[in-house]
């Protein structure tokens, strides 16, 4: 029989409250400190560190495969130590890697740098998917997520426009007060996090609960009534779940839209309409403000699987309109035309991103066992990694050297992807009842004959 996790609709009205406000105020410290980063480090690298842009693009697609690779033992981590600490423990970590890229000035130790800062980020991604799982009852966390992603978007706005001020001057002191934003961000960020309870109410650590069990202690009563449940085995159970791997597999195709808005759409328009170059800068502000006002409305309509398989199969059909009205843009037609056309594509991208975002939260959590969010969120957070590393190579041959017909190509990659993910939930949500019930407690042991 299948297993449903609880499907409770979130009030219109639910706001963040105590620790979920500090960590929404933990995400949207570190936003602005990425959005500083984001908009500023590649100019940094090539004009003031003088690296090429092919050394640059090769040291970060190797530096978020190893990120990749780290983002489940790193949640094990969070899993076995608690997330809490293992967030603050990352966050602090990225700043003084952030810190360090003040001072490199050759490829190798960028290399190791981008790296540190590629794991880093990772985990610390698993870490805060598994403190919203601690933090949130179960039935909330898409709404919760949501506010938090609106919360990262204005944080993300606010640091592109500071990094957008050291484009401006361009000087190596106007970069270096960016990257020393970001540095200063992050290690606020594990300052805030460190407020949050070091046991959170629905999650307890793994080491906890089995020295709990162990000791025939009160193991289940410290997480305040949480189920603590059992994978198929010790240690990387995640790794030998097949059926979430498919599930990972499908939203990771869908994650390919990432570097649409941040690289190959700029280049498409100073390609196709060089006059338009200010209209890229245009679109991610467009982008970033739609998730900022819209995400939690979206978000509200997604309250259990099959409304989450839902709005990622809808997410699908959206982005291909997304496709094929971009696909259109390289027709000759007026300026003014182009323009629209962009514009309109970059719409219906930001609302296919939204519903995909509000699915893919709730797939995620609701098909992960209780006590392994960490290491679970890790490996679903790998689809990030793959693709910030394979996504540029991929769509810039797809889309500047295919033009219309790769954009279709790629939307019907992206409708593909949206309706298989109901089927991939289904067959993820087949006896997991068998295999992610309690653990019973061992029965007692017959008593020895006296004698």
């Amino acid at each position: 029989m299948a297993h449903h996790p609880r499907s409770i609709v979130p009030s219109r009205r639910t706001q963040l409250s105590g620790s979920q406000r500090t960590l929404a105020t933990a995400q949207l410290v570190s936003a602005i400190g990425d959005g500083a980063y984001y908009t500023s480090s590649a100019l940094y690298f090539t004009r003031i560190v003088g690296l090429s842009p092919t050394r640059l693009g090769l040291g970060l697609a190797i530096a978020w495969a190893i990120g990749s690779v780290a983002g489940v033992p790193l949640g094990h981590l969070a899993d076995r130590r608690g997330p809490r600490g293992t967030a603050a423990a990352l966050a602090l970590v990225t700043s003084v890697v952030v810190a360090s890229f003040l001072v490199v000035d050759d490829f190798l130790p960028f290399l190791v740098a981008a790296c540190l800062y590629a794991t880093a980020q990772s985990g610390l991604g698993a870490a805060r998917q598994a403190l919203v799982g601690g933090l949130v009852p179960e039935g909330e966390r898409t709404a919760a997520l949501a506010r938090l992603q609106a919360t990262l978007n204005a944080g993300l706005a606010v640091g592109a426009a500071l990094g957008g001020v050291a484009l401006t001057i361009g000087t190596r002191t106007a970069f270096l007060a960016a990257f020393t934003l970001t540095a200063l961000g992050f290690l606020a960020t594990g300052l805030i996090l460190l407020r949050l309870p070091v046991v959170l109410p629905a999650v307890v650590p793994t080491a906890v609960a089995e020295g709990g069990a162990a000791s025939g202690g009160a193991g289940g009563a410290a997480a305040d009534g949480a189920t603590v449940r059992k994978g198929r085995d010790g240690g990387f159970a995640v790794l030998a779940d097949r059926r979430y791997a498919l599930v990972t597999l499908v939203n990771t195709v869908l994650l390919l839209r990432m570097p649409l808005l941040s690289l190959v759409i700029p280049l498409w328009i100073a390609d196709r309409a060089p006059q338009l170059g200010w209209l890229g800068s245009a679109l991610f502000v467009l982008n970033t403000v739609g998730v900022t006002l819209f995400q939690v409305r979206t978000a509200r309509a997604v309250t259990g699987l099959p409304s989450a398989a839902r709005a990622v199969r809808q997410a699908g059909a959206v982005l291909l309109a997304s496709c094929a009205v971009f696909a259109l843009s390289a027709a000759p037609v007026p300026v003014w035309a182009t323009a629209a056309l962009l514009v309109g594509g970059a719409v219906l991208q930001v609302l296919g991103e939204m519903k995909q975002s509000a699915g893919s939260w709730q797939i995620a959590f609701d098909l992960a066992p209780a006590d392994r969010l960490g290491q679970y969120q890790g490996f679903f957070g790998t689809g990030v990694a793959v693709a910030r590393t394979a996504g540029p190579l991929l769509l810039t041959a797809l889309l500047l050297d295919g033009g219309g017909p790769g954009w279709l190509v790629l939307g019907a990659l992206f409708l593909a992807a949206g309706c298989a993910m109901g089927p991939a939930v289904r067959y993820a949500e087949r006896d997991r009842s068998s295999w992610l019930a309690p653990t019973p407690a061992p029965a007692p042991a017959p008593l020895a004959p006296a004698g």
